[in-house]
């Protein structure tokens, strides 16, 4: 199905870069030539025509907000001017889209209530009905890297866990550090980033289970310190980080995916991308296209509750799966990220959320 779309570039300010659904007609935004995600939408690029129609603001079935909402929510001038698109779109009878990237996981206030809302970080138990969720999106890991070869493992005799992140080592002082920072925050004296120590503890589990083999490398920092505090990069350092997290993807079976500071995991869309069995800690997530696929046939899936557990699920999964069924289970994790949730994927199909 091809939508009917209406933007304009008006209302966005001309150092903003506008949202990813309009590359095709706008093109892509400035992007560091040494990121990993230079090269993310070149397919969409490409392909985006076939999907959106860019018309008049009375031919279009919707109205796409111009800028990135977590761009215009920090600035004054654009957030007027986004208040100024929503007003026009309202009067002339059309729902708003927006596009929320952002580890803010908490109710957006937007000027029309109408609005379609998509976001990366969302509660099951505090989603309206107009939010539906996005997935992060990284470069494709077999085409950039891999030459178009999936990287596929035969069955094992146990599973092999991985994970390449940062991670704090689990110790009283960093759970105690953790209460205070939760208490001061609820008590509304600390309003900084928070992330909940799930990785760490599923990691601690997880290496003291004979039952697993494990392929860990535990960072200190964020991509291994590769981001400069001014948000710039170091190439070297990213090329090197970028080798050792696909090296850690292709050595293992399953990957441990927990949410980071929002309320969902970007390690999840690059396991899948890679053709990898996510093992997926569910914290009141909500998941791209939950209401069409059962995201429980890719995963092994652990509920929050069942974390202590998270050993023996991964070797219950494991033990039931046979040779072939493990084999065609990676090739259909890689099928279903490029049919939904690669950017090309994610867009063709956005039509099914509007009758929702």
């Amino acid at each position: 199905m091809k939508l009917k779309i209406w933007s304009d570039q008006s209302f966005l300010p001309s150092d903003f870069n506008h949202a990813e659904i309009l590359i095709p007609f706008w093109g892509k935004n400035h992007e560091d030539c040494s990121s990993p995600h230079a090269s993310i939408f070149d397919q969409y690029m490409q392909l985006g025509h076939e999907f959106f129609e860019m018309t008049g603001i009375e031919q279009a079935d919707l109205a796409i907000m111009p800028g990135k909402w977590e761009q215009v929510i920090l600035n004054s001038k654009a957030h007027a001017l986004a208040l100024e698109f929503a007003k026009q779109a309202d009067q002339s009878g059309k729902q708003v889209v927006i596009f929320f990237w952002s580890d803010y996981g908490d109710a957006l206030k937007i000027a029309n209530a109408n609005a379609i809302i998509f976001r990366t970080s969302l509660y099951r138990s505090k989603k309206k009905d107009s939010e539906f969720a996005m997935p992060a999106w990284s470069e494709d890991f077999v085409m950039t890297y891999l030459d178009g070869k999936l990287p596929v493992r035969p069955k094992g005799k146990k599973p092999k866990v991985g994970f390449c992140g940062f991670a704090e080592a689990i110790t009283p002082q960093i759970l105690t550090k953790d209460y205070i920072k939760r208490a001061l925050h609820f008590l509304g004296f600390w309003k900084g980033k928070m992330r909940p120590p799930l990785r760490e503890k599923a990691l601690k589990i997880l290496a003291k289970n004979g039952q697993i083999d494990t392929n860990f490398i535990i960072r200190k920092s964020f991509q291994g310190g590769a981001l400069n505090k001014d948000g710039t990069i170091n190439p070297t350092l990213m090329n090197k980080v970028r080798q050792e997290y696909l090296q850690n993807l292709i050595e293992s079976d399953y990957i441990l995916c927990a949410r980071g500071v929002g309320n969902y995991s970007y390690r999840l869309y690059e396991t899948l991308c890679c053709g990898k069995i996510p093992v997926f800690i569910d914290t009141d997530c909500v998941l791209p296209y939950n209401f069409e696929i059962d995201w429980r046939k890719y995963c092994v899936w652990v509920d929050i509750k069942e974390l202590p557990f998270i050993a023996e699920k991964i070797a219950e999964f494991h033990d039931a799966i046979s040779p072939q069924d493990f084999l065609e289970l990676q090739y259909q994790c890689r099928q279903f990220w490029g049919e939904w949730l690669s950017p090309e994927g994610f867009f063709q199909k956005i039509h099914l959320h509007f009758k929702h």
